[in-house]
């Protein structure tokens, strides 16, 4: 077994402690049941784990795996036209955390449960985010939650002393980053027709004290009052004044990530909790040594943010569920998630392996994360709604209409309100 840069003798016996309390697969390294077996994986950039660890899962149990990746709204599609013309789109695929209604309610995933290990998805608390009329239908292999990042050494060539708390400190703070020259679009938010720049917004409404529906899914964002509206009017005037780059109406979030790695942008707004670990490494980024996390800004004093969690499941009518089991269980194991905590800065869903990481010093300000994890929240208490895909379109396209100028705020958010009572319908 290899764990990719470990850091400690100590992690490498933690993670081996992890594993002997419960946290084994149910496969063994000699006992390969699928072996021969060739796996078709579907999982978007950020899931998709190097060379070397798949390598190793091969080794271990003699599958195959057979990788495709794809962006996040591609995977949507594919599963949404595969399923429908009941042809798997692979046999282990990923499932985002919205997609669970809609999916959950056409049969077009199986139930994980008696299929992968119980203890350790008991040991992740968003792995309950997937379960839909009782079953587990995918299994999380990221924590995934909003958090602050930013560039410390922009904040001082500026002279700022502390990182902004609120959405008006972090207009000034940009505002000066810009003037002294050190950064040109100071604040990196996703602006294109995409999911990345909806999830933004739905942060930024949290960080001006609001929700998006109330119990009974009734719209909260219409009003110049209310805190959708003035998350929105928040991005389009720092679009106008100069501090997100124009370009942004094109990007999607994990090009916001590249702008942040060069270090073009010296906030990462919307930043994903785990990003922090590729931020710190000279090997992916520019800015090692100088990104650094923050709590969420807020107007009300309370750091809100939510949980984005990603998962695997397997589809209904999957070629080889055995196989594609396994595959889940492996991404189970204390190794694997902190492999990928390090190699793509997925943040490990299992609460026994995040301690590890910050026991160990592994965890870039642990602190300040563990305590961000402390108020994340659902983004939809009652649970994420079936008709969510439809109002996410409908959030990503008028936002990014706002952007280019073509519609106002007080239109976009009419027109989000709208088609979302009609796909509520």
């Amino acid at each position: 077994m290899r764990y990719p840069k470990a850091g400690s003798t100590f992690l490498v016996a933690a993670i081996a402690a992890t594993q002997l309390m419960g946290a084994a697969p149910t496969w063994a390294a000699d006992d390969k049941p699928f072996d021969g077996q060739t796996l078709s994986v579907l999982l978007p950039p950020w899931g998709t784990l190097p060379k070397d660890m798949t390598d190793q899962f091969t080794a271990d149990t003699g599958i195959s795996l057979d990788g495709q990746t794809l962006g996040w709204d591609e995977i949507r599609t594919k599963i949404v036209t595969s399923m429908i013309a009941n042809t798997a789109p692979a046999s282990a695929v990923e499932i985002d955390w919205s997609w669970v209604g809609q999916f959950g309610a056409a049969g077009w995933f199986q139930p994980l449960d008696g299929l992968v290990d119980a203890a350790a998805i008991k040991d992740a608390p968003t792995a309950k985010i997937f379960v839909y009329d009782g079953a587990q239908l995918a299994v999380p292999y990221n924590n995934d939650f909003r958090i602050l990042i930013y560039n410390k050494a922009h904040l001082k060539q500026a002279g700022i002393s502390a990182p902004p708390t609120t959405p008006n400190e972090m207009l000034e703070a940009a505002r000066t980053i810009k003037a002294e020259g050190i950064a040109d679009y100071p604040i990196g938010l996703p602006l294109s027709a995409t999911e990345g720049s909806a999830t933004a917004w739905y942060l930024l409404t949290k960080a001006f004290g609001g929700d998006l529906f109330d119990a009974d899914f009734n719209p909260l964002f219409t009003t110049p009052d209310s805190a959708g509206y003035k998350a929105m009017a928040f991005e389009i005037e720092a679009l106008n004044e100069g501090l997100i780059s124009p370009a942004a109406t094109g990007l999607k979030d994990v090009d916001i990530q590249e702008l942040f790695k060069n270090g073009q942008t010296s906030f990462d707004v919307a930043g994903w909790a785990g990003s922090i670990s590729v931020y710190e490494d000279p090997e992916k980024s520019t800015v090692a040594g100088d990104a650094a996390l923050a709590l969420m800004i807020s107007t009300t004093g309370t750091p809100r943010s939510f949980g984005l969690p990603e998962a695997v499941g397997i589809p209904s009518n999957a070629k080889n569920p055995g196989a594609a089991a396994a595959f889940i269980d492996w991404i189970q194991t204390a190794e694997t998630q902190i492999g990928a905590y390090h190699s793509l800065g997925n943040l490990p869903p299992r609460l026994s392996v995040l301690e590890t990481l910050n026991t160990a010093g592994e965890l870039k300000d642990g602190d300040i994360l563990l305590e961000q994890a402390a108020f994340a929240e659902p983004l939809f208490a009652q649970g994420t709604p079936g008709w969510y895909p439809e109002f996410s379109a409908a959030v990503a396209s008028n936002l990014n209409l706002a952007a280019k100028g073509q519609i106002s705020v007080q239109e976009a958010v009419d027109r989000i309100a709208d088609q979302a009572t009609a796909a509520m319908q």
